[in-house]
């Protein structure tokens, strides 16, 4: 295969390292044995070498060095693809290899037309806690049943405009109530996380995201330390344990969905656990 020399040593964009770090990480993570190749001679690291996850994909040895320091190299749809399914990444890192390089994923589905105003509404009319994140996870809107169990999300933070609205993470990390009222809180932080970073995708550079994450990995050393696992992962539902300081331990099972309308949206519903059969 023939290498287009990339246009320049540095890295004119963002994404171009971010993409070149999640690569590297993967390909270590990765054992000869589970890519299906025989584990021959001795290596310094337990992962894949360039050359096999190279060979794997189709491509030079020399064009995923330049891939993974970053360079501004053209990674086309189809060398993603086999990318992904070289390095066995879930549904969520797929997608987020796709987002780091600026490229439309085939296999994901067209947005369709936009329109919030019922999704920030749709809360209202669910009777218990439910709210809804925008990119960034700021509440954007929440029923009282919602603002009750997270203690009233404590918003503004010292330093911000009244109106501001709180922030899922903020919450997390910031708010010392948090650990408290949130059963297995690290477990849960990581996830979060890992979520988090999925959801924000090739947009980690964007100004307000940028900002957020800035914000936390100063005020946090927690978050700082889980942000650089590089770890993404799927939202999922399933059952979230609260100790509320006025109602005492309380069960949820929690739902979360994306509006058709407005994707980037999330509608987070924790509704009572089902009954056992």
């Amino acid at each position: 295969m023939s290498i287009p020399a990339p246009t320049t040593p540095t890295d004119p964009h963002p994404g171009n390292r971010l993409l070149g770090e999640f690569i590297r990480l993967h390909r270590n993570r990765l054992s000869p044995a589970a890519a299906g190749l025989p584990a021959t001679g001795r290596r310094r690291a337990p992962g894949l070498r360039r050359e096999e996850l190279a060979a794997l994909c189709g491509v030079s040895a020399t064009w995923i060095t330049w891939l993974e320091q970053g360079r501004e190299v053209a990674a086309s749809t189809k060398t993603l693809e086999r990318l992904a399914q070289a390095l066995q990444l879930t549904a969520a890192e797929r997608a987020y290899l796709f987002e780091l390089a600026r490229r439309r994923d085939p296999s994901a589905p067209v947005a369709p037309p936009k329109a919030i105003d019922a999704v920030l509404r749709s809360v209202h009319a669910i009777g218990h806690p439910a709210y809804v994140l925008n990119p960034r996870w700021d509440v954007v809107a929440g029923n009282p049943q919602a603002a009750d169990l997270f203690l009233g999300w404590q918003a503004p933070l010292e330093g911000e405009r009244a109106g501001t609205p709180p922030n899922l993470l903020r919450f997390l990390f910031f708010n010392p109530q948090a650990r408290d009222l949130i059963e297995n809180w690290s477990v849960r932080s990581q996830r979060l996380v890992a979520e988090f970073r999925a959801d924000c995708g090739g947009r980690l550079q964007a100004a307000p995201l940028r900002d957020l994450i800035d914000e936390l990995s100063a005020g946090s050393a927690e978050f700082s330390a889980l942000w650089k696992l590089n770890d993404v992962q799927e939202r999922e539902g399933g059952e979230r344990g609260f100790r509320h300081p006025r109602h005492g331990r309380l069960v949820y099972e929690q739902l979360t969905l994306r509006a058709a309308l407005h994707p980037e949206y999330k509608l987070v519903m924790l509704l009572p656990p089902a009954a056992p059969g």
